[in-house]
């Protein structure tokens, strides 16, 4: 299991019931594919405290608020050639909030905008068209042995 997952109730109860019925930490590590420190620490946390529930606030506070993201989300529309860098600093010239440019592209993922970079494509002419289109229709009828001797180049 990634380090970064979570275990679900389910999983937690599943390995409490096990190590109460006397199988060993390293068994259930192999079973479940985790490092022995989660399991250990589920563990003592049951001894202590009777429960399996996370406590609250246990990860690290977000840098920014629903509304920041909001207005991420909202300037990165309205200029797309914007960097996350220049985003950054309008949320801090707008907000006071000051976040990375990564901060700002984990933001901006969560809303479903990702970094795409234009497509280089060369403008076709009305004549190159018609050009194009004459020598597919006067191909269209080769075999494929005759493909085969064709050579592709740029």
């Amino acid at each position: 299991m990634s380090n970064h997952q979570r275990l679900d109730d389910g999983m937690r109860w599943r390995i409490v019931g096990r190590l109460e019925a006397g199988q060993s930490h390293v068994q259930i590590c192999i079973e479940f594919n985790l490092t022995p420190s989660v399991v250990c620490n589920l563990w003592k946390q049951f001894q202590d405290t009777g429960s399996i529930e996370r406590k609250p606030g246990q990860c690290r506070p977000r840098a920014t608020t629903a509304t920041e993201d909001r207005y991420l989300s909202i300037i990165a529309r309205r200029n797309r050639g914007a960097t996350a860098s220049q985003l950054s600093c309008d949320l801090y010239a707008a907000t006071g909030t000051r976040v990375s440019g990564v901060t700002v592209s984990k933001r901006l993922h969560e809303t479903g905008l990702f970094a795409r970079r234009r497509a280089v494509c060369v403008p076709l002419t009305s004549t190159n068209r018609r050009v194009r289109l004459a020598w597919r229709r006067q191909h269209r009828h080769w075999s494929m042995d005759q493909w085969a001797t064709v050579l592709f180049t740029d």
